[in-house]
């Protein structure tokens, strides 16, 4: 995939993206929005050109034009956005675990965050994985979870903490975290690696790996796992922690997620 470069911003496009993303920064300032003359002052740019810009972009669907001739943006273009993004985390979520599984010949999950849990929301489990029973729906302590450590990615050290200020960390397996400084600790190792690995903190014997997805606008909305055997799993790490981080690109594309430069 090639990189998206800067937008020039000489051509028309450029310029309303510009003009798009000023309305934007004052309504996160707490502004209502601004007039032409608001917009124009904010970029430097010239009236005539920023009020082409604001009524092109109010025509396509992503500014309102409010009273007092203000502009502000249409945030149901975004609740579209944010609907259609929810649907293709099931629907391509689906996808890529059959494919993830069919790569690893391992049972492969997808999570989100609810609280201080994780909640399995697709899985898809070969019959030679051996594992029996379904996740589906059921909850699970993030601090230990296979897709704990990936649903955090872009969280916080001071959110992490807040997060599990008011968690025990009780012990499931034998390398169970026991602290959230100690979380964090294979968080941070984690995010360097550019995958999760949970061995036996969920459950002794039990070892899997984890990417975080993120949607359109860069949110992690979940995680996608493979978990298996230890024994069985961390000899094959390299070779599934790669098709894993493959279908979670896959599926982040999926979603809107562009990425800021080059993969393979």
């Amino acid at each position: 995939m090639t990189r998206i470069g800067p937008m020039s911003k000489t051509s028309s496009m450029g310029r309303g993206i510009m003009a798009l993303l000023a309305v934007g920064s004052r309504n996160a300032e707490g502004l209502s929005g601004g007039t032409v003359a608001d917009i124009a002052t904010d970029l430097g740019k010239d009236r005539s050109q920023i009020a082409r810009s604001l009524r092109t972009a109010q025509q396509e669907g992503f500014l309102l034009r409010k009273d007092h001739r203000t502009y502000a943006v249409d945030w149901s273009l975004l609740t579209d956005a944010q609907l259609l993004s929810e649907q293709r985390l099931q629907t391509d979520g689906a996808t890529a675990l059959a494919g993830l599984a069919r790569e690893t010949d391992e049972g492969c999950f997808l999570g989100i965050l609810s609280g201080d849990s994780t909640v399995t929301i697709g899985e898809h489990v070969p019959a030679s994985s051996n594992m029996i029973g379904s996740w589906l729906g059921r909850p699970y302590p993030a601090y230990c979870s296979d897709a704990g450590q990936a649903l955090l990615w872009e969280a916080s050290d001071d959110e992490v903490r807040t997060l599990f200020s008011g968690v025990a960390f009780v012990r499931h397996g034998p390398n169970t975290p026991v602290d959230a400084e100690d979380f964090l600790s294979r968080l941070r190792a984690a995010r360097a690696r550019g995958y999760s690995i949970v061995d036996e903190e969920a459950e002794p014997g039990l070892y899997s790996v984890a990417v975080p997805i993120r949607d359109f606008k860069g949110d992690v909305v979940a995680a996608l796992q493979v978990v298996g055997a230890k024994a069985r799993l961390q000899p094959r790490l390299e070779a599934c922690a790669t098709a894993l981080v493959s279908w979670g690109r896959w599926l982040e594309s999926m979603l809107g997620q562009v990425p800021l430069q080059n993969v393979p």
